[in-house]
């Protein structure tokens, strides 16, 4: 099973009142894990859309365990849980930088679909896609 880290570090921009990060700033996290994910398996996103697939979200689920502050340098483990034909479902777990404790854990659930939004099954529509993904799962 493939497992990505992407780097991060806090701005300012993203932290609350109480100086730590605001818990809207963890599905964007997700989602630089998950476009660095694909990117490293070797398919960017942007040539799936060029190819005429689409990934919209269905799920978000996001467990906090301990706050990240300003500056923290912060690090996003992303995999792929589960697939299917039709969806796939991406794991994140998010650690301070040399830590070895969660600051939150997440899923995002999120289904193929052509360019109007019907979903298609991924392993008709793209094989080589399909088969790839199936590759590091």
């Amino acid at each position: 099973m493939l497992i990505t880290e992407t780097k991060l570090i806090v701005r300012y921009a993203e932290t609350d009142r109480m100086g730590i990060v605001h818990h809207s700033n963890y599905p964007i996290w997700f989602e630089a894990g998950r476009t660095d994910f694909i990117r490293k398996v070797g398919l960017p996103y942007s040539q799936i859309e060029d190819r005429g697939i689409m990934l919209p979200l269905l799920e978000l689920k996001c467990n906090f365990k301990s706050p990240a502050n300003y500056e923290d340098e912060i690090i996003v483990k992303t995999s792929i849980k589960e697939m299917t034909y039709t969806r796939i479902v991406f794991y994140y777990e998010v650690y301070k930088d040399k830590q070895e404790s969660v600051l939150s854990t997440g899923e995002t659930m999120h289904v193929w679909t052509d360019k109007n939004l019907k979903p298609v099954n991924l392993k008709k529509f793209a094989p080589e896609i399909y088969k790839l993904l199936c590759s590091v799962t």
